[in-house]
């Protein structure tokens, strides 16, 4: 699968398509405008950390490799400023792992594919975490005597998270206040789309200002570099 970098106008019309989208649909608009040439559904049945792996850097090209956010103390509620690198985040796994696998534990040999985003949207209206975990394991079991206990399942869900660490990336966080140490789950596609977002509000009242003071059209105004709009809006503000 070959991937490219979006353009701003590309990118402008993800935003515009994908801000009333849930999250799964969002990373999939995503990668189908860096992927042209491979289909959406063929994009859906990648797993949630090959996904991911693709949208980290989707997200490197587009604002860099470095990522600053913020988190909570879930002890003290002291705000934490974080400043995250790409390639901390990136987690190492197979480029291409098979489709069908197994587990053997205690009698029972369950086949299972990898979480993908097909099977992810399928739950996004079941809002009961534990009843959310169980169905994904349902839906990716291929084969298994139901029903399973629940020390199969959690096995299958153990084999799933060594296969696809990309999957479940967890922040190893301490406050500096209170010193309670704590991981944080990162989520790419909610980080990268919450960028997107910022970006695209700031990019809008900028292309209002000029074509305001200038009569200019937007994809005028869209096709100019980063520095020759400041440039322009450094002007106008004078």
């Amino acid at each position: 699968m070959s991937m490219r970098p979006l353009s701003v106008t590309e990118l402008l019309d993800v935003w515009d398509h994908g801000h009333a989208q849930p999250p799964v649909q969002r990373a999939l608009l995503l990668l189908a405008a860096a992927c042209p040439d491979t289909p959406v559904d063929a994009l859906a049945t990648f797993s949630i950390g090959r996904r991911d792996a693709h949208l980290l850097t989707l997200r490197e090209w587009t604002f860099g490799r470095h990522m600053a956010g913020t988190a909570t103390c879930p002890s003290c509620g002291e705000r934490l400023e974080l400043t995250l690198d790409v390639e901390t985040i990136r987690m190492a796994s197979e480029p291409d792992p098979p489709a069908q696998r197994t587990v053997d534990i205690d009698g029972y040999r369950v086949q299972f594919h990898l979480p993908s985003s097909e099977d992810v949207a399928d739950l996004a209206q079941t809002e009961d975490p534990l009843c959310a975990r169980r169905q994904l394991l349902d839906r990716c079991i291929e084969h298994g005597d139901p029903p399973l206990p629940d020390r199969v399942l959690d096995a299958v869900a153990q084999r799933m998270a060594e296969l696809d660490p990309q999957a479940d990336v967890q922040l190893a966080l301490q406050c500096p206040s209170c010193s309670h140490p704590w991981h944080d789950p990162f989520d790419i596609t909610t980080f990268f789309w919450g960028e997107i977002n910022a970006w695209a509000v700031r990019l809008l009242r900028e292309v209002h200002m000029l074509a305001t003071a200038y009569g200019w059209s937007e994809s005028d105004i869209l096709a100019m570099s980063a520095q020759r709009r400041q440039f322009y809006l450094d002007m106008v503000c004078a």
